[in-house]
């Protein structure tokens, strides 16, 4: 029996090259992505309540921080069960900005030199930088409500695309 293993191997190899990768970089049309990885847990218990974060906006020192603080997390409650806080503390400190390996995340954590524990991603370096045009009056629009709220802007934000020349700031 003849096995043609190298051809599967080859188309194998391109199709996961096509994909873009999990740390994120350009989509179609060279839109900037930042992918979160999939986690059950994660999404179960955090993306329940508000966007799934991308994992590499924050230092893994601010996310072990968060995950220490959820009885007061930002105003509510959010406690989970030891082995599931566990979980995604684990989750989000392996892809955060200064441990993941992504051009993106790199940038993240290269400006991050101060951002060790900062909880809030609007409070990094980086996102100060990239934001500094905004006024914080517009963070205030009824379309907006906060400075969280990436989704009323970065309209593909849930799916981790943050071009900056597709925002679409709401009236």
């Amino acid at each position: 029996m003849k096995h043609c293993w190298l051809p599967r191997l080859v188309l194998s190899a391109l199709m996961l090259c096509a994909l873009p990768s999990v740390a994120g970089e350009h989509g179609e049309g060279g839109s900037r992505l930042l992918l979160t990885p999939p986690n059950k847990a994660y999404k179960e218990e955090c993306a329940s309540c508000h966007m799934a974060y991308p994992p590499g906006l924050l230092m893994a020192s601010g996310w072990q921080k968060m995950m220490g603080g959820l009885n007061k997390h930002f105003g509510s409650n959010a406690s989970m069960d030891a082995a599931t806080a566990k979980e995604i503390t684990q989750f989000l400190t392996l892809h955060a900005a200064d441990r993941a390996t992504g051009r993106f995340q790199s940038k993240v954590a290269r400006e991050g030199g101060r951002d060790a524990g900062v909880i809030r991603i609007s409070e990094t370096a980086w996102f100060v930088r990239k934001h500094d045009e905004v006024s914080p009056s517009v963070y205030k629009r009824k379309a907006i409500g906060s400075v969280a709220n990436c989704m009323a802007c970065h309209r593909g934000a849930e799916r981790g695309d943050y071009d900056e020349h597709a925002v679409s700031i709401p009236r």
